[in-house]
């Protein structure tokens, strides 16, 4: 079950804040070991993001999935949010599969571009997601 910080709007919006925080933090690293094309950094920032948003933005989307967590919680006691919860869960599945994408490509390729465009669009997704799902908890 998740905690109760997950079903407060401003707690659960400073979880948000602090996961993209680090998430661009740990982008912009990247991005500068690719500006000095130092390939063995490259390739440790990238893993480094990876265990990132594996360990704290989606270990984060498990437990408000998880049963009798906040998704869970919201769907049963507002029927009506059903919909809501479907688009959320979305979002997720789609973070999972841009993480998976640049696991996979990391490991056969070395077009740091392409998967910084990623990392790029994992935050995108992210902090919209982040947004909808507060409003939620507003209501």
């Amino acid at each position: 079950m998740s905690g109760p910080s997950l079903r407060k709007k401003q707690p659960h919006h400073a979880i948000h804040e602090g996961g993209l925080s680090g998430a661009v933090q740990k982008t912009d690293q990247l991005k500068q070991s690719m500006q000095i094309k130092d390939n063995q950094k490259i390739e440790a920032c990238i893993q480094d993001l990876v265990d990132y948003w594996e360990t704290r933005i989606l270990s984060h989307a498990d437990a408000e999935e998880e049963e009798g967590g906040l998704y869970y919680e919201i769907a049963h006691n507002h029927p009506d949010k059903k919909e809501d919860i479907v688009q959320l869960t979305r979002d997720h599945d789609i973070l999972r599969i841009l993480v998976r994408q640049i696991k996979e490509e990391a490991e056969t390729t070395n077009d740091y571009e392409h998967i910084l465009t990623k990392f790029n669009a994992l935050m995108i997704v992210n902090e919209i997601h982040s947004r909808d799902e507060e409003r939620l908890l507003e209501e």
